[in-house]
């Protein structure tokens, strides 16, 4: 995840705490960062209906969608200019940014079936799952790699050769 993707986390979260809203500076000065940039990424969430804001003296901001409703995966395709895991997995012509080594690439195809699976996962997760301390995140224990037996466990089994 880009740091504006993390910071956009942390600002939705902020105002899914406080149902009144927030300001920039608010928001800023609650996790050390950048006014400007918080006040960017704001902007940015307004213009995309993540977030709503309110001119004058009690003006601020607001959450405009349901954090239960609103995906972990729309959040990051927009914020992210359409999230990826490579160039080539991007659905859009990637143009001056596409790898010169698609016709020959023996990764493509298994790249592009994670990015999907990955993909998945994400549409799977609510964002309230993130910001609610009592929510369930059930896609996200339904991943084996966070399974209570972890991936180095003593009695984790090999792969076999095939």
């Amino acid at each position: 995840m880009s740091r504006k993707a993390d910071y956009a986390l942390l600002i939705l979260s902020f105002l899914y705490q406080r149902k009144e809203g927030g300001t920039a500076r608010a928001i800023a000065e609650q996790f050390g960062l950048s006014r400007p940039f918080v006040a960017n990424i704001l902007k940015e969430l307004c213009q995309n209906g993540f977030v709503a804001s309110h001119r004058g003296v009690k003006g601020g901001y607001a959450l405009a969608r349901d954090a239960a409703t609103t995906s972990l995966a729309e959040l990051l395709e927009t914020v992210e200019d359409g999230f990826q895991l490579t160039v080539c997995n991007h659905t859009a012509d990637a143009g001056a940014d596409a790898c010169s080594h698609a016709s020959s690439c023996t990764v493509k195809g298994p790249m592009a079936e994670v990015h999907q699976r990955l993909m998945g996962v994400l549409r799977g997760v609510m964002l309230t799952e993130l910001f609610d301390p009592k929510a369930k995140p059930s896609a996200l224990h339904s991943l084996p790699l966070l399974a209570t037996t972890g991936c180095c466990s003593a009695g984790a089994v090999e792969p076999s050769p095939a």
